[in-house]
């Protein structure tokens, strides 16, 4: 028999849960249930843990993650004690933790902040705290009396692109916190500063409401991510399903009539869900520039040689060493790219020049008679169609904050 909940001040719980579920009412919930509607109540479930399920847990002891991102945006500081809800999801952070659904409803960990449970496996030997314990306390039951899963309060999946496609803009990097998220986001604000309405998807990655609140601030619109399209993590999901996610959120941007899209892949280019979208055909068909963000010169070289074998669309280089103009003359010289920071991002010509580019490079290496032209950039823009260059202002970089510059 369960105790009565404490009382919180925010709970962030969606519409329509069941009168005789007031824990559901009082818990907090997490940043990855903010698609979640009700009817919703407490359930028996003898099934084994599934991606993506919900439950209400008890929080034991506090440790590398001591709040919850809810779905307004708000970090909630945890107790213990503190009753949550949560999704289980596989967690790949290389420089956090690696976790993975338990195969039981028993004691497990909080392994990301947006609101994530799994069992630990491993961690980076720089983190000086275990991950936050909980206990499991109910399943969180959906109408039909099975436990709710985030698929259930999924955007409509897409089986095909919509043509004409905005022109596509794709940021990829070396690994977690090498600038791609920093990156996606100056240049969705450069873009609106150039008179342009930029969506954003995140294709890959963990459930994190600070990445899409970010994305907000810098005027996307549409933001999605993959937990729109049903999942909490991508991490250890077959590839044809990061495919009908990329499907989904490209398709659904499309439909939004943006004028340009922005897309972010987490982790680096050797991570196997990351690799194996950038090496699929979908990918290579529906994407037309890569930015590469990455830590140093050497990381820009080995990304630059890795996107140029696998044949696609690389334009620039961006993330963490933007900040380091030493680093960034020696990646200039051995790749030819322009590195591009934050600074360069916010100006509308450079952010027009990238669109440029996409262009340019479909000429150069697309055959003639295979070509397919891309929608224009703004039905508005005077200046759509102009052959512009990026513009870098090389030694006059502003060093951004390093420790800033990641994601």
């Amino acid at each position: 028999m369960m105790n009565e909940a404490a009382s919180q001040t925010f709970t962030g719980a969606p519409e329509g849960i069941a009168p005789d579920s007031p824990r559901l009412r009082h818990a907090s919930w997490a940043s990855t249930t903010r698609r979640v509607r009700g009817p919703l109540r407490i359930i028996q479930n003898p099934a084994p843990p599934t991606p993506g399920d919900l439950f209400l847990a008890r929080v034991d002891t506090l440790g590398f993650h001591s709040a919850l991102q809810l779905p307004d945006g708000r970090r909630k500081k945890l107790f213990v004690g503190d009753e949550i809800v949560v999704a289980y999801a596989n967690r790949y952070a290389p420089n956090q933790f690696e976790a993975v659904v338990p195969r039981s409803f028993g004691p497990c960990q909080l392994v990301a902040g947006g609101g994530v449970a799994a069992r630990v496996l491993s961690w980076n030997g720089k983190i000086t705290k275990e991950a936050t314990h909980i206990t499991p306390l109910a399943w969180v039951g959906g109408e039909s009396g099975s436990p709710a899963n985030l698929r259930d309060y999924a955007l409509p999946t897409l089986e095909r692109i919509p043509t004409p496609r905005p022109r596509t803009i794709v940021v990829c990097g070396t690994s977690m916190d090498s600038g791609k998220t920093q990156t996606a986001a100056f240049l969705c604000k450069g873009l609106s500063l150039a008179g342009l309405r930029a969506g954003y998807a995140k294709i890959t990655g963990t459930g994190s409401g600070g990445d899409t609140w970010l994305l907000r601030d810098a005027c996307a619109d549409p933001v999605l991510d993959f937990t729109d399209a049903g999942l909490a993590s991508t991490y250890l999901e077959p590839a044809r399903e990061i495919e009908r996610v990329f499907t989904t959120l490209v398709g659904h941007l499309a439909l939004s009539n943006v004028d340009a899209i922005v897309l972010e892949i987490a982790d680096g280019v050797l991570q196997a869900e990351t690799a194996a979208l950038l090496r699929s055909s979908l990918f290579a068909a529906n994407v037309d520039g890569v930015i590469f963000a990455c830590g140093d010169a050497m990381g820009a070289l080995a990304g630059e040689s890795w996107l140029r074998r696998n044949r696609l669309p690389l334009i620039a280089l961006s993330g963490v060493m933007s900040s380091s103009p030493l680093q960034s003359r020696e990646a200039v010289k051995s790749t030819g790219l322009p590195v591009l920071t934050r600074e360069d991002l916010l100006r509308g010509q450079t952010a027009l020049g990238l669109l440029s580019a996409t262009e340019r490079y479909m000429r150069a290496h697309t055959p003639r008679e295979h070509r397919v032209k891309p929608r224009a950039v703004s039905p508005n823009a005077d200046d759509a169609g102009i052959d512009l260059r990026v513009v870098v202002s090389e030694p006059s970089f502003e060093a951004a904050p390093r420790k800033e510059m990641t994601g």
